[in-house]
């Protein structure tokens, strides 16, 4: 076994003497970031999948869309409009070790709301078309009821979006799925 060690370390010394280096393929999170980033500038209409709350029925009458309207290097801004009501933006972010999700919720003259910049942050990788954002200290502090909110974003390349909540503490589900396959037109501008 010793011996099966050393050749392996002396082909590999090899190889890399030679300048040849093996591909790394990117993480599974750098996958999705890419699948996101293919959206951009791109709005979609979505429906209501899923919703736990008296609420949401009323929500899933609206017209539901979505729209990949800023994507830097950093963060993607996703704007999301129900009906008239364009208060809110899904804001994803790298961070040094993941990713973050943030919701910027708007007044009609852009000024924001009392509850905003709720959010959290991957606890792992990622996978390619999937990210769970599990909600940090600033969010628990400032709606104590969603401190064990686990946000989903899941993209199904060239299919569908979905952008999902679950309360682990209540049983509280929220789910919305966008059907890539279709561009619309964009929305108005959130404010």
């Amino acid at each position: 076994m010793k011996r099966a060690g050393i050749v392996f370390f002396a082909l590999a010394s090899s190889f890399f003497a030679q300048g040849l280096e093996a591909e790394v393929p990117p993480a599974p999170g750098e996958k999705f970031w890419a699948e996101l980033g293919r959206l951009c500038g791109k709005s979609f209409e979505g429906r209501l999948a899923e919703g736990t709350e008296p609420s949401d029925a009323d929500f899933a009458k609206q017209k539901l869309v979505m729209q990949v309207r800023q994507c830097s290097e950093n963060e993607i801004r996703i704007p999301f409009h129900a009906g008239d009501d364009h208060s809110r933006t899904w804001v994803v972010m790298r961070t040094d070790v993941g990713f973050r999700l943030k919701h910027d919720h708007r007044h009609e003259d852009g000024s924001e709301d009392a509850v905003t910049w709720y959010g959290g942050d991957t606890r792992t990788a990622g996978g390619a078309t999937s990210l769970e954002f599990h909600a940090d200290a600033h969010t628990a502090k400032m709606l104590p009821a969603s401190a064990s909110n686990i946000w989903t974003i899941s993209i199904d390349p060239g299919k569908s979006f979905s952008y999902g909540l679950r309360r682990e503490s209540s049983g509280r589900r929220f789910r919305v799925e966008f059907d890539l396959t279709r561009i619309v037109a964009d929305p108005p501008a959130p404010w």
